[in-house]
């Protein structure tokens, strides 16, 4: 069982209980995320998740017991599910702003030889795994669903310059997302060189190494000085929110779809929005619909997401991994198998 804030540890918890409507799942992989590591190191929303708690939400495995009344799924099924269950009956739900539901149930807990699924996120966000995809894949259907959904909110159209800050494992899903959208050129920024020689593995036509180069210059000179039609920022820093303002050309779209920390704020060229008629959009989480569609992605491979997964690790190293993950920027995805 882990607990945080920084105080990370594995211990023994006894097997949670199954009730009605509840499913209990042998987890067989769950993926790091940039999620988890925040909430190590500084909390996290508290209406979210409170701390201390058993915390990893990308997750996959296998259904071991079913609740009373469960016809769905059945025993031996290869299962993952959302993080979250929305309502379907609040104010943001009537509107079909799922991922924004007042009354959602959040799941968290995959760092864990179990984990117990709540009756509402059985009925509105778990699928089943096809055969020929692996655990670790199916893993990453959570953040592939909220690429997304932010690419929905960004809107790249057939011909699009984009730029990318960013090319951690979210910024490589836009990668892949943008290219199957049919970006024309993709421009990759990021601070590591092994990041951004992945990125023009997976498909990014430049990349600029933001602490060898001027990326504002740089963005200039390969779009003839127009800048993106489209910028997405995958940090989650004020200063990099700021600068993908100054990335956009006039009519443009920004996604800021990193999260800063609470009470952030950035500074916004009034100009730009007016006379430049840009875009800024913000995009927080997934509904049920786009996790179903990510793993539908993932299994068809139309989404490859198989080189995000950098290493494998035992659930008993998962202080070392939170320690690779804090104090390393090459690896994209570890797979912590319990």
């Amino acid at each position: 069982m882990l607990y945080g804030l920084r105080d990370l540890r594995v211990e023994d918890i006894d097997i949670p209980n199954v009730e009605a409507g509840e499913v209990l799942v042998k987890v067989k992989s769950a993926t790091t995320c940039g999620t988890d590591l925040k909430i190590f190191q500084r909390g996290y929303i508290e209406k979210v998740i409170r701390l201390p708690t058993v915390f990893g939400h990308e997750w996959a495995g296998e259904v071991v017991e079913v609740g009373e009344g469960i016809e769905w799924p059945k025993k031996g099924m290869r299962v993952r599910a959302g993080n979250s269950a929305p309502c379907l009956r609040c104010t943001m739900c009537r509107k079909g702003k799922y991922n924004l539901c007042e009354d959602m149930i959040w799941l968290w807990g995959a760092y864990a030889e179990y984990i117990k699924v709540p009756a509402r996120t059985v009925l509105v966000n778990m699928q089943e795994i096809p055969q020929h995809v692996s655990y670790e894949e199916a893993a990453i259907t959570e953040p592939l669903a909220c690429v997304l959904h932010g690419a929905e909110e960004a809107d790249v159209k057939l011909g699009d310059t984009v730029t990318i800050i960013g090319a951690g494992a979210i910024g490589l899903l836009h990668l892949l997302t943008a290219k199957k959208k049919g970006a024309g050129k993709i421009i990759i920024v990021d601070l590591v060189e092994e990041r951004l020689k992945l990125a023009r593995k997976l498909g990014a036509d430049e990349t600029i190494n933001a602490g060898q180069e001027n990326v504002v210059e740089k963005v200039q000179q390969l779009t003839s000085g127009y800048g993106a039609d489209v910028v997405i920022e995958a940090i989650g820093l004020p200063g990099t929110w700021e600068r993908a303002l100054k990335l956009v050309g006039k009519g443009g779209t920004v996604l800021e779809f990193g999260g800063c920390p609470p009470g952030t704020e950035v500074k916004v060229d009034a100009e730009l929005l007016h006379y430049g008629e840009v875009t800024v959009r913000g995009a927080f989480h997934a509904t049920p619909l786009h996790f179903r569609k990510a793993l539908e992605l993932i299994a068809s491979r139309t989404i490859d997401v198989r080189p995000l997964i950098t290493r494998k690790m035992k659930l008993e190293e998962i202080n070392e991994a939170f320690k690779i993950l804090s104090t390393t920027k090459s690896e994209i995805k570890i797979a912590i198998i319990p």
